[in-house]
């Protein structure tokens, strides 16, 4: 007898943590770590000032300051990220894709459209959207919380 699951934290991470396997699959022939391909991905539009990088994936991800600077410092290593000043320490620094980089981030979200093709393309629209709704709201009332908490 099949029971519908309860929606909750393992119900949640489960299909984040199969999820990211899959995508971590996909990318490790171009040498990526996730943190690297969410950089890549905020960095697609165009350049974006180190704090605010660092901000967003530190925000993103719940990991420390430090862990970003070294994925952003990895993606410069790598030749698939410039800091426009030429400094790894200004905090004024714009960080942008290389030529290389867009490829990279191209052959990325090539990946991930294949994945959420092959999970969510049979899923009805009304289904998706009402997960989609739910989880981020989950997501808002974590991040208030954790603001509001002390680490």
């Amino acid at each position: 007898m099949s029971t519908t699951p309860t929606l909750n934290g393992q119900v949640i991470g489960r299909a984040h943590y199969a999820t990211r396997a899959l995508l971590e699959r996909a990318v490790a022939p171009l040498g990526l770590s996730f943190v690297q391909v969410l950089a890549l991905n905020v960095l697609t539009d165009g350049a974006v000032e180190r704090e605010r990088l660092v901000h967003r994936i530190t925000s993103t991800l719940k990991v420390d300051e430090r862990t970003v600077h070294e994925v952003i410092a990895q993606l410069v290593d790598a030749g698939l990220a410039l800091v426009d000043d030429g400094s790894s320490t200004n905090a004024e620094a714009r960080v942008r894709l290389t030529d290389t980089g867009h490829a990279t981030q191209g052959r990325v979200s090539a990946a991930v459209t294949d994945i959420a093709a092959g999970l969510y393309g049979d899923i009805p629209a009304d289904e998706a959207s009402t997960a989609a709704r739910v989880l981020t709201l989950v997501t808002q009332r974590a991040n208030d919380q954790l603001a509001a908490t002390p680490a």
